[in-house]
């Protein structure tokens, strides 16, 4: 006899011959998310040495005769921020599709090894190869693919655990920042800090000669949205996954190539950019009282996140210039301690 809990439940996940509806709080709270991420913005398209409000941002961007104020901000401003609203997204749903199938609120692509092997993959080809914007996002992909191979059968048993896969996870991480040093050392001086500059995870640089490429390539990714349902069924164990004619395997590797993508890319264009996967998904888990880890607003979360994080980096630091990578490298390390403190509560 199913509780009405359960049946809520089923209807969150999306089980076979339920009412697939997505709770009111959760839509409410996703528009309000991305109400104020659009004001945000507006605010970052203004800030700067030639500060505009957002009436005249409106204004310049709509109307290419606004002249010096046109091209400030879409020339200059625009890319910034668009990157940080879209890898922000991305990084949100990466990290929600990997805490979703490991159960495990630090199943993050950057707790448990993919962010470092996009990492490594991207540093090989800047070593080796050059430079070239195409080749570091292929490389960025073929060592993030690759760190996920060798930490998935290396977590496999009969199936996967969430634990095991973070635990592998953790050593293949300590394994591959060995080999990004061993790389970096035996780089010659001008790409070793080119590439230290860039592992820091900055947006910076990032224009629309590198925007478009990475937009292209995250378009692609955009039906990673149709394994929504599997992620649901997923959630409630392969046991009833299977029962509800879901074949587990498969869509569970289909979900770990899409995450490790969407991490792949922005690694590729940004450089690593740390603890965004990892908080995002439960800020937005918290805010909307979802039972799963949903992806929209994973995703609207994440944006915030990464363009809040980038004002800070730019705008309220002393000095500005701060790649964004730090900023949310310190944020992450306080919401990571404020994680630990509630788990110790809880016991």
């Amino acid at each position: 006899m199913s509780t009405p809990r359960a049946e809520h439940r089923a209807r969150t996940v999306g089980l076979p011959g339920s009412a697939r509806r997505v709770p009111r709080r959760q839509v409410a709270v996703t528009a309000v998310l991305a109400g104020v991420t659009v004001l945000l913005a507006l605010l970052a398209l203004g800030l700067g040495d030639y500060p505009l409000s957002p009436v005249e941002v409106v204004r310049a961007a709509l109307e290419p005769g606004a002249g010096f104020a046109h091209e400030i901000v879409v020339e200059w401003r625009l890319p910034r921020v668009l990157t940080a609203v879209v890898f922000g997204g991305a990084l949100g749903v990466s990290g929600a599709i990997f805490q979703s199938l490991t159960r495990n609120p630090l199943g993050s692509p950057d707790i448990i090894g993919f962010v470092t092997g996009s990492y490594t993959g991207a540093l090989v080809v800047l070593t080796v190869a050059g430079t070239a914007a195409l080749s570091t996002t292929i490389g960025a992909l073929l060592g993030g693919l690759a760190t996920a191979v060798v930490v998935y059968l290396l977590a496999y048993r009969g199936g996967i655990l969430g634990f095991r896969l973070i635990i592998v996870g953790i050593a293949v991480t300590a394994a591959l920042h060995a080999v990004n040093t061993y790389l970096l050392l035996r780089a010659e001086t001008e790409v070793a800090m080119a590439a230290a500059i860039w592992g820091a995870g900055s947006i910076s640089l990032v224009g629309w000669d590198e925007l478009v490429p990475a937009l292209l390539a995250l378009a692609l990714l955009t039906p990673l949205g149709l394994l929504a349902p599997s992620l649901r069924q997923l959630e409630l164990g392969d046991d009833a996954a299977r029962a509800h004619g879901l074949r587990v395997e498969p869509a569970r590797l289909l979900l770990v190539l899409g995450g490790v993508a969407l991490t792949a890319v922005v690694t590729a264009t940004a450089g690593p950019i740390a603890f965004v996967a990892l908080a995002a998904p439960q800020i937005a888990r918290r805010l909307t009282g979802s039972a799963g880890l949903p992806l929209l607003p994973a995703a609207v979360t994440g944006s915030f996140v990464m363009l809040g994080a980038d004002v800070v980096a730019q705008h309220a630091l002393p000095g500005g210039g701060v790649p964004v990578g730090i900023v949310t490298v310190v944020g992450g390390g306080i919401y990571l301690l404020a994680l630990l403190m509630i788990e110790v509560r809880r016991r």
